[in-house]
């Protein structure tokens, strides 16, 4: 989406699938360098070919040698047995801060934000944003923020035929390479809308899909302090809180981003980026109905 136009309003079946993927957690007990990973070779148009193997990439865990690497790998370790969380897990006060629709003009204002805080952040940025916004994609990777796919238009995947959705997924990560960086290993599907078929497609790309457990909804602009309540008042050991960067005006975002983060400080929380998250503090499987995957 562009950064010009306001956030499109989620499905209801998208907020319904996080609602109920939350409760399904819950019920079990709850989801350095600055490069997300190595470009793929190319084999074909529009198909990653090759990623470091998980011999490479264990190696790399035992040496020791980057916390990037360490948490590279936990991403590994997660799509082992899951392929999307909710959360993380429940054993440390850690909340991940997460940002969608980006990059756009908003976005620089909002890191200013947390590197003032010394806060992580994990950002989802939309393809097609990325070229006439690429200096602020090359200064979150330079500062050290992950980034994560969110398609290349903010696509309804669940709407799309297989062909389709690969080409939504693939071409931003073709446009990170572009400007420098790698790879993604994390996904985001815009409204939280999926099925087998986008799941099937992310695991061949070794990509972890990353949802949420708190909508803010300041893509709505309801208020600083609405945006505040809702963060605070859903935070949670392994809580995953959705924000935006762009898809609209983010002043009331970035107003309400210092306070959030006092207040979660205040009530002891650590603030983590998700591979991070999932280094520390790995979530319980994810559940295994879900949603729309009876059909998909």
């Amino acid at each position: 989406m562009s950064a010009a136009r306001s956030h499109i309003p989620r499905q209801a079946a998208g907020i319904a699938c996080v609602a109920l993927a939350v409760c399904a957690l819950a019920a079990g007990g709850c989801g350095g360098s600055a490069r997300n990973g190595a470009m793929p070779r190319k084999a074909s148009p529009g198909t990653p070919s090759r990623l470091p193997s998980d011999a490479a990439r264990a190696a790399l865990t035992r040496s020791g040698t980057s916390p990037r690497a360490r948490e590279d790998a936990a991403i590994d370790r997660v799509l082992a047995r899951d392929k999307f969380i909710v959360a993380g897990g429940r054993q440390r006060r850690e909340i991940a801060l997460t940002f969608d629709d980006g990059p756009s003009i908003y976005t620089p204002r909002l890191m200013a934000v947390l590197r003032h805080f010394h806060a992580p952040a994990t950002f989802f940025e939309i393809g097609q944003q990325i070229p006439r916004r690429a200096a602020t994609t090359r200064s979150q990777s330079a500062a050290g923020y992950w980034i994560g796919d969110h398609t290349e238009t903010h696509a309804d995947l669940a709407a799309l035929r297989a062909g389709a959705q690969r080409e939504q997924i693939v071409a931003p990560g073709q446009q990170l390479g572009r400007v420098g960086v790698g790879f993604p290993r994390l996904f985001r599907p815009p409204y939280g809308a999926f099925n087998r078929t986008t799941l099937a497609l992310l695991h061949q790309l070794r990509m972890l899909a990353v949802l949420w457990t708190i909508d803010t909804n300041d893509w709505r602009r309801p208020g600083v302090k609405a945006i505040l309540r809702a963060a605070i008042g859903g935070a949670q050991p392994g809580a995953i809180i959705l924000m935006h960067d762009g898809g609209g005006e983010r002043s009331q975002t970035i107003a309400a981003l210092p306070r959030i983060i006092r207040a979660l400080r205040r009530r002891g929380y650590k603030l983590v980026s998700i591979p991070r998250l999932l280094l520390e503090d790995p979530p319980p499987h994810a559940p295994r109905r879900f949603f729309g995957l009876s059909g998909g």
